[in-house]
């Protein structure tokens, strides 16, 4: 990044800073009950020495703009999403979540001033926050009340997303790296039956995706806006379930990649965008399918952005739920185990399985996992739940995981699940509070070891699909317009290319390793759809069409008509390639390296993959009467001289 644009924003806020800041005498007090040598505030010149933006990934972590490991220790603050329990007058605090009227704004911003707010937050130790936002918030035009802001005046007078603004440029500007998140469409309380189910309850996608592309545009000039964290816990409404990669209308896959895709070309290119698996599929009722599916489903269908580095996968973990547990207690709550049911070991293992394998390196699946809400009630006295918690942040201790507790910030008397609770008079209770009896379990996950400094680049593998349309996740290659018009067309990342192909299913996989980005600087690229260039008496794959790259050029992408190959997308290398070569068949059985390299990217077909060193040069199929049209050999050439 770029620290010419970090100062200018930073100097852009100071006048929004000092309007946030009441008059001296209002701040004098210091939060209260603050730990023996806690650590002072920093001061914003400071906190950018730390880190700097824009953040991406390298395998399975996340990195700041120099390679430097940042692990994002977060926690949600809470609000802006909505409280209301949506039954009852919603001007009435009784019929809100825990009795808190957020208004449609963060909590806390009555009780304490943001300055105080955000010293504690240093205190804790976090790094970042998941900023929380309803679609209609976004939408709302009448102030706030002037008691939803009363310890901070100079917020009066504004709408919930002029706040929301104001929280945005007071955290960045002390050090704080924020990742909005689309909690609800509604100002509902979340998580059941609420009208919240889906990204587009009550709303088009495509509507949905244009408030995307609206919140990263709104912030991309501040660069400590570092994610979009895309939609909040996606699950069943009452007649139909969300699914992942079926390419209907309930398709969350498909729904996140276009959202992705809009994103990162028309919002803010610099934002990480973070995937949260599916939350709940099926009908809670003892003897009737039901699970939360998690992120379980990215083994065998995961996505590919435009930027190979921008990808962050995200689930939840309570306690009081469970993998075929929706956490209901009544109606709705089956025979299932919740997670605090679970053994340490059975613990550990479902999270691996639901979650952590995510972060296995060399997979077409590999990408950092974000635990983005995860939290108990400080007056918890259930031996399990205590329990539960325990094992959970041993877990994230020992794994180095990255996290966002819920919730940072309630009322006193009110959320006690909240790390931090402020009374009427604005006095902190909470986790900074002796008595706190989470607080052993949250010093072992703040301090334990953890991975610092320059994480090294590591091979990308990433999926192509093209079940149910184009997959062309090459800016240069959509610059140059519709390669081949009618076609279902698939092109790897910038930086990438295609080392494998399945025989069925238009499934592909993209690389770089052991060579890098291998493109020409150059645009130019070649289509082909004949055998032009195979040279004279160089038929790598007799009796069959063979589609192959010209000389000194090399795949990145393929079309497809149904089964049959369309075409092949060549581009020129960079450098001179290699010329040994050998031809890889996979239509009787599957063709890859021992090593397993990226993984199974096309489950349940045959598939043929060049080995790391190598690059794929072309396509050959059949087209003879009763055989199946689909790739059937990969020419795999050396990448070296």
């Amino acid at each position: 990044m770029q620290t010419s644009r970090l100062v200018k924003y930073l100097t852009s806020t100071g006048a929004v800073l000092a309007l946030l800041t009441p008059a001296p005498t209002a701040l004098a007090a210091t939060p209260a009950a603050a730990p023996a040598g806690a650590p002072a505030t920093t001061a914003a010149a400071a906190a950018a020495a730390t880190w700097q933006p824009p953040l991406s990934t390298r395998g399975r972590y996340v990195v700041d703009a120099q390679g430097q490991r940042f692990r994002l220790k977060s926690a949600n603050w809470d609000g802006a999403q909505g409280s209301w329990s949506g039954s009852g007058s919603a001007a009435d605090p009784a019929n809100h979540h825990a009795g808190q009227d957020s208004s449609g704004i963060p909590l806390g911003l009555d009780r304490a001033p943001l300055s105080a707010l955000l010293a504690d937050f240093h205190r804790l130790g976090i790094n970042s926050i998941r900023l929380p936002f309803a679609n209609e918030m976004i939408r709302a035009t009448a102030p706030v009340p002037d008691t939803a802001v009363a310890a901070n005046p100079a917020l009066r007078g504004r709408t919930p997303l002029q706040v929301y603004d104001a929280v945005v440029a007071a955290l960045t500007a002390d050090g704080f790296a924020v990742v909005l998140n689309n909690h609800t469409n509604t100002v509902r309380w979340c998580c059941g039956v609420d009208g919240n189910e889906r990204w587009n309850s009550g709303q088009s996608t495509e509507r949905w995706a244009d408030d995307w592309v609206f919140m990263a545009r709104r912030y991309a000039a501040n660069p400590r806006v570092v994610g979009a964290d895309l939609y909040n816990e996606v699950r069943r409404d009452v007649l139909d379930d969300p699914n992942w990669g079926l390419g209907d209308n309930h398709d969350w896959y498909a729904a996140a990649q276009l959202a992705a895709d809009r994103i990162l070309t028309e919002g803010n290119p610099d934002l990480l965008i973070v995937v949260e698996g599916i939350n709940w599929t099926g009908l809670p009722v003892d003897g009737l399918p039901h699970e939360r599916p998690t992120l379980a489903l990215v083994r065998t269908l995961s996505h590919t952005l435009l930027d190979s580095h921008k990808l962050v996968y995200s689930a939840h973990f309570y306690g009081y739920t469970g993998p075929r547990h929706s956490g209901a207690t009544g109606i709705g709550e089956t025979h299932d185990a919740r997670y605090q049911d679970l053994t340490r070991d059975q613990l550990f293992q479902t999270l691996t399985d639901q979650a952590f394998f995510v972060t296995e390196e060399g997979q077409h699946y590999t990408a950092p996992v974000w635990i983005s809400e995860f939290g108990i009630g400080a007056q918890e006295t259930g031996a399990a739940a205590r329990t539960w918690f325990g094992n959970i942040t041993d877990y994230f201790a020992d794994h180095d995981a990255d996290f966002a507790y819920w919730p940072l910030v309630g009322w006193e008397g009110h959320d006690d699940w909240a790390l931090l609770r402020y009374d009427t008079a604005g006095r902190r209770h909470g986790l900074l509070d002796q008595a706190d009896w989470r607080g052993t379990a949250w010093n072992h996950l703040m301090t334990a070891a953890s991975r610092t400094g320059t994480v090294p680049p590591v091979p990308v593998r990433r999926m192509l699909s093209t079940d149910h349309g184009d997959a062309v996740q090459s800016r240069r290659v959509r610059a140059g317009g519709d390669w081949d018009q009618g076609a279902s067309k698939a092109a790897c990342p910038d930086g990438l290319r295609l080392i494998g192909l399945s025989h069925s299913g238009g499934r592909g996989l993209c690389t770089d390793t052991s060579a890098g980005d291998l493109r020409a600087t150059t645009a130019a690229q070649t289509v082909v759809t004949d055998e032009r260039y195979v040279p004279a008496g160089g038929d790598w794959a007799g009796g069959y069409t063979k589609f192959q790259c010209p000389a000194g050029q090399f795949l990145i992408g393929y079309s497809r008509r149904g089964e049959r190959v369309s075409a092949a997308l060549c581009v020129p290398a960079g450098s001179a390639l290699g010329s040994s070569r050998r031809t890889v068949w996979f239509d009787r059985s599957d063709n890859r390296p021992a090593a397993d390299d990226g993984g199974d990217f096309a489950r349940g077909n045959y598939k043929g993959q060049c080995a790391a060193d190598e690059y794929a040069a072309g396509i050959a199929f059949t087209t003879r009467f009763a055989a199946a049209p689909g790739p059937a050999a990969l020419l795999c050439v050396a990448l070296r001289p």
